[in-house]
């Protein structure tokens, strides 16, 4: 498993039936991945479950990957 890296930006675009998900870190790197609609709509549940779920202390370590 790679290193963790932190998050700059994430950007979205059509690609004929798929969605291609751009996320760049802040040391620049790029990773491009296509995903259905039906994931991307998973992703939105996930995140929102975690957006509203009570904060745990910070420790200064990254979260554990799901």
């Amino acid at each position: 498993m790679s290193a963790i890296k932190i998050l700059a930006r994430v950007l979205t675009t059509r690609v004929g039936p798929h969605i291609e998900l751009a996320v760049e870190t802040e040391s620049g790197e790029v990773l491009k991945v296509l995903a259905t609609e039906d994931q991307i709509d998973r992703l939105v549940d996930e995140l929102e479950d975690i957006l509203n779920s009570p904060a745990v202390p910070d420790d200064g370590e990254p979260p554990d990957a799901a």
